[in-house]
């Protein structure tokens, strides 16, 4: 199909993430991808390729086209590329589950598999409400958060989504009214502590769960904040009786520096939702874990299972190719790795503070975020990236990047170069 063809065709018929139908704006279209290359179909401001800066919103680690992730894709493939979880189990999910309760933090021991982090975050949710409702505690059927969160684009996810600065804002009335707080300071501030006790302390016997992003706030707008503050939570919540879900969706597998965000404060939430890269970007996979007290919990209910079943559940090819990616990783000094990415990620965006507009440059492991004062010029921005070879995906106030973890230093200087030239045309 030439090039003309499928975009016609594609605006035609394709409704792209966040975006109107028909399109507005034109797609580049990628014919394949290599390492931390993307190669176009046809050259785009000059260039037949383009560095990733985004691992493919966050998931690709391992860049593209990996050998070790291919094998695993075409061995499985040969045996089975999908049998339904029902009645039936296979090697590849019992292998991934029995791995991710390995790495994850004590005492999480159960895995539910589902096919987006979306979905995770549904099931974290349903978890945590069935919970309460089978220790004859209904009333518990509230979520606490932070604001600037950002959790999904499903009916619970979106509920503790920001209710004002997120994009969700035109399904307030409709959702559920959860309970927020305000946004998490980056540095630890005592003030702020005392107010997370002091709100889950008054809406204990309303409250199934707090849910939050831990260390690092994604799509909501990139924030950082102290680990300290997920060490409060824990107390707060073991005070008071209520579940605390971490959604470590876009932090797992190592993106903030530890293999999981909370191995930076040292705590265990009740229920961790994970995906993005737990297949490498090969296939959408997520997964929500639970404790023991979680999972008997449950089953002691009038309902003793958790009524949840994606059609693609424990998907033998992806939880193949996870088992893989997972073993990739630590198989490597992945840490080592994040290190030298965030070392030059601090080089190459230092000054960008002094470009007109920038508010705030902050890099926190392999995530590196330029913000500004204004709305972003996303087509102007996106244009002045891809002339630096470079493809990164600016929103709202922001031009981040979070680039595979295989990204050599000549790349990421280019990745770091993009950042700055999106940030001075946006």
């Amino acid at each position: 199909m030439r090039n003309d063809e499928l975009l016609a065709l594609d605006r035609a018929h394709v409704w792209h993430p966040y975006g109107p139908m028909p399109g507005r704006a034109e797609p580049l279209v990628v014919a394949s991808a290599s390492g931390v290359r993307l190669r176009l179909a046809e050259p785009a401001e000059g260039h037949a390729e383009l560095i990733d800066g985004m691992s493919s919103w966050w998931s690709a680690v391992h860049g593209y086209n990996h050998p070790v992730l291919n094998e695993a894709a075409r061995g499985q493939l040969d045996r089975m590329s999908h049998v339904m979880f029902g009645g039936l189990t296979h090697e590849p999910a019992v292998r991934l589950a029995a791995r991710l309760v390995e790495i994850t933090p004590e005492p999480l021991r159960h895995v539910f598999l589902s096919d987006s982090g979306s979905v995770a975050v549904e099931v974290a949710a349903k978890m945590c409400l069935q919970y309460w409702r089978s220790l004859g505690r209904p009333a518990k059927r509230r979520l606490l958060t932070w604001r600037g969160g950002y959790h999904g684009d499903t009916w619970q996810p979106m509920s503790v989504c920001d209710p004002e600065g997120g994009m969700h804002q035109l399904w307030s009335g409709v959702l559920q009214q959860q309970l927020f707080v305000g946004e998490p300071p980056a540095a630890y501030e005592e003030s702020y502590a005392e107010l997370l006790r002091t709100a889950i302390a008054r809406h204990a016997d309303e409250l199934a769960a707090v849910i939050v992003e831990p260390v690092v706030q994604g799509a909501g707008g990139m924030r950082f904040h102290d680990p300290g503050y997920l060490r409060v939570l824990r107390e707060a919540c073991d005070a008071h009786g209520v579940l605390l879900v971490f959604d470590e969706i876009a932090t797992g597998f190592g993106r903030t520096g530890t293999l999981f965000a909370a191995d930076q404060a040292g705590v265990s939430p009740d229920v961790m939702c994970l995906g993005k890269a737990l297949t490498g970007g090969y296939l959408s996979m997520a997964a929500t874990l639970c404790t023991s007290a979680v999972a008997d919990g449950i089953s002691r209910g009038e309902v003793p299972v958790l009524a949840h079943g994606p059609t693609f559940m424990g998907n033998p090819l992806a939880s193949a190719v996870a088992c893989a990616s997972i073993d990739l990783l630590l198989s490597q000094d992945w840490a080592l790795e994040v290190k030298r990415i965030e070392s030059g990620l601090r080089a190459g965006l230092a000054g960008a503070e002094s470009i007109p507009g920038v508010r705030d440059v902050r890099v926190l492991g392999a995530i590196g975020v330029v913000q500004l004062d204004h709305e972003i010029d996303m087509a102007a921005a996106t244009r002045a990236a891809v002339r630096e070879g470079v493809w990164l995906r600016p929103f709202r106030d922001l031009v981040y990047t979070m680039p595979p973890y295989v990204t050599e230093d000549a790349d990421l200087a280019r990745i770091c170069a993009a950042v700055r030239a999106a940030a001075a045309a946006g």
